[in-house]
């Protein structure tokens, strides 16, 4: 499978970020930042009727590790690229949900809207994971 060059930065930007968010997700300090993010939003917050907060940060640190290296892998393995974008897209789809469900994301400052403007960051990786799940789909 040809690659350019530019993809597999901006891949290996989306992989790493994916990675390393992972493994955080296996801290308390980042189990307890994502609490109210999970607790607000209508498709993630039954997960606390079944798992503690750190068991929801871990799940969700595991699947985010899963899709890094599934990405990785769908370099050479388009099947596995394609429903890795897919499971990536469903993330950053996810994440960037929260500037919808979180009450307080967006305050005025000044008389300009802001929010966290981390999450923004999810727009561009929405963009990569589906520009892997485009690329893996002509080779299947």
């Amino acid at each position: 499978m040809k690659h350019e060059k530019g993809y597999l930065i901006a891949l290996s930007g989306a992989v790493l970020t994916l990675l390393w968010i992972g493994v955080f997700k296996f801290t308390p300090t980042e189990a307890e930042a994502i609490r109210p993010l999970v607790e607000s939003h209508p498709l993630m917050n039954w997960l606390f009727a079944i798992l503690s907060v750190q068991g929801v940060s871990n799940l969700i640190g595991i699947v985010e590790i899963i899709v890094a290296i599934g990405m990785v892998i769908g370099i050479w393995k388009p099947r596995i690229g394609y429903w890795s974008g897919l499971a990536a897209t469903v993330i950053f789809l996810t994440t960037l949900s929260f500037l919808l469900t979180l009450s307080g994301v967006w305050k005025v400052v000044d008389g300009v809207p802001i929010t966290e403007f981390f999450i923004f960051k999810d727009l561009v990786f929405l963009g990569i994971a589906w520009l892997s799940v485009e690329r893996c789909r002509q080779y299947l």
